[in-house]
C-alpha cells in the first residue's frame, strides 16, 4: 500500500519487482518484455534504491537482463528509469498501447508535443510500430510553440517534422499554429481549432473541468523545471480563463504560445520525459511532497488519468542514494 512519504512505492514492492516471478521466466521489466529490440542487446540499470529521507523505501537486487524499472510515486504518478538508448523504446510501446486503446474508444487519438519530448518518438517509426499503428487516426498537436517560421531551427513543429511527422502518414492530421501572426493572435486562432476538434470530438471534453482532454500530453522538462511554454514566476500560471495563451517575457525566444496549466492537467494522459543530470535535482523537487508556495511548474502537473516520468539514470540520479 502507498504511504503519503515522497517516493512512496505503491504495491510495485522489491518482492513484486525481483522476487515474485518464476526464476526460469523473465521479469515483467526485462527487456524482452519491452520491445523485440531488447532481445539483441544487453544494458546495466542503476539498481541503487530510491531515496526517501535517507532511507531506502525498497531494496534492489541486481537482475541480469533487466532494461529498466518501474515504480509507483505519489498522485497517480508512476516513474521508469532506463538507460537512456531504452526511453524510446519503452515509450513507443506505451504510446502505441494508448494509441489503441483511444481509436478502440472514440475512433481517435489526440496527443499533444512539447519540446524536446518528439525526439524520443523515434523507435514509433520503426517496425512493428510503424506498420500497426492506425496513423490515420492520429490528430497531432502542440502544448507549446515558438512564433517563428515552421523551418526556423527553434521551431517546435520543425524538430517534430523531422524526427517523426515526415516519417508516418499523419500530415493531414498535423495541426499548427499561423507563425505568420503576432503571438496574442496564433493563440486565440489556435484555441478555437481546438475548440472545433473538440467539437468534432477529435479531442474529448473532460467532465471535470469541461476543458479539452487530451489523450496523451508529450512532455519535456527544463532545469528549472519549466514545461510547455509555462515559466516560474510567469503570469500564464495562474491564467484560467484561456486553452492557448500568449507567453510574454519568457526566454529568447520570446514569442511563443503555450496551452495553460489547466488544460495540459485535464488531459488523460501526461508523459514527463527527462535526461541528463543536469535536470536531476528538478526532478526530485518534483516527485517529493512539497508543501512550499513557490513551485515549479512541473510541479503543479497533476494529470486527470495518469503521469508517467520516463527518466535516464542521470536525470534520477537525485531519488537514488
Amino acid at each position: 500500500m502507498a504511504t503519503t512519504s515522497p517516493f512512496s512505492i505503491s504495491c510495485i514492492s522489491q518482492t513484486k519487482l525481483l522476487h515474485k516471478q518464476n526464476p526460469h521466466q523473465p521479469s515483467h521489466y526485462t527487456r524482452s518484455s519491452l520491445s523485440p529490440q531488447f532481445k539483441h542487446k544487453s544494458s546495466s540499470l542503476l539498481y541503487n534504491p530510491l531515496r526517501y529521507n535517507g532511507v531506502s523505501p525498497i531494496v534492489m537486487k541486481p537482475k541480469s537482463g533487466n532494461a529498466g524499472v518501474s515504480v509507483k510515486a505519489l498522485y497517480n504518478k508512476t516513474v521508469e528509469v532506463f538507460n537512456k538508448e531504452y526511453i524510446s523504446v519503452s515509450l513507443a510501446k506505451y504510446v502505441a498501447d494508448l494509441s489503441e486503446k483511444f481509436i478502440k474508444q472514440r475512433g481517435f487519438f489526440s496527443i499533444a508535443l512539447s519540446g524536446n519530448s518528439v525526439k524520443h518518438l523515434k523507435a514509433l517509426v520503426e517496425p512493428p510500430y510503424a506498420n500497426t499503428i492506425q496513423w490515420s487516426k492520429w490528430h497531432v498537436f502542440w502544448a507549446d510553440e515558438k512564433v517563428v517560421p515552421k523551418t526556423h531551427i527553434d521551431s517546435n513543429y520543425k524538430l517534430a517534422y523531422d524526427t517523426f511527422i515526415s516519417k508516418v502518414p499523419i500530415a493531414m492530421n498535423v495541426n499548427t499554429i499561423d507563425d505568420a501572426l503576432s503571438a496574442e493572435v496564433a493563440a486565440d486562432v489556435y484555441e478555437t481549432n481546438i475548440k472545433i476538434k473538440v467539437d468534432s470530438n477529435v479531442i474529448a471534453l473532460s467532465p471535470n473541468t469541461r476543458l479539452p482532454k487530451f489523450d496523451l500530453m508529450l512532455l519535456d522538462m527544463g532545469s528549472e523545471g519549466q514545461v510547455a511554454g509555462l515559466f516560474r514566476k510567469n503570469p500564464v500560471l495562474t491564467e484560467a480563463r484561456k486553452w492557448v495563451t500568449a507567453v510574454k517575457n519568457a526566454p529568447l525566444p520570446s514569442e511563443r504560445i503555450t496551452l495553460t496549466l489547466s488544460v495540459i492537467n485535464s488531459s488523460a494522459n501526461i508523459a514527463m520525459i527527462v535526461t541528463g543530470a543536469s535536470k536531476a535535482d528538478a526532478v526530485y523537487a518534483a516527485l517529493k511532497e512539497d508543501q512550499s508556495d513557490d513551485k515549479m511548474p512541473v510541479q503543479l502537473l497533476s494529470s486527470e488519468g495518469e503521469m508517467k516520468w520516463f527518466l535516464d539514470k542521470g536525470a534520477a540520479s537525485k531519488l537514488y542514494k
